[in-house]
């Protein structure tokens, strides 16, 4: 199972701009699906960019245009990067990648292993 770690959140000003990384580990991935997800308070958790194997990349509305997600496969490092930000955007982002169940179903991946999450904060 894959290891994942966050890093590189904080807090902005609206209009800001963050990178968030996530690398991973402990495992050899071919057929990969990675993605963030965020969740803020009192809300649910929401699919906001993922990865995949074959190039295919996924964006939820509320992000497009603004957010790009990237992978460094020798690194192992998946990126978001986000610009535009606004307080809507503030909350825990977590990178995550296909593993076991019980899996968070979005963009035709099915996700099951997580990061320990990375906050952003968006002040006015």
């Amino acid at each position: 199972q894959v290891q994942l770690v966050e890093s590189g959140g904080g807090s902005v000003q609206s209009g800001g701009s963050l990178k968030l990384s996530c690398v991973a580990s402990g495992s050899r991935v071919r057929s990969y699906c990675l993605g963030w997800f965020r969740q803020a308070p009192g809300k649910g958790r929401e699919g906001v960019a993922r990865l995949r194997y074959d190039g295919d990349i996924s964006y939820a509305d509320s992000v497009k245009g603004r957010f790009t997600v990237s992978l460094d496969y020798a690194k192992k490092t998946l990126y978001l990067e986000m610009n535009s930000l606004s307080p809507e955007d503030r909350a825990m982002y977590y990178c995550a990648s296909v593993g076991p169940p019980p899996r968070d179903t979005w963009a035709g991946c099915g996700f099951g292993s997580w990061g320990q999450g990375t906050q952003v904060t968006v002040s006015e």
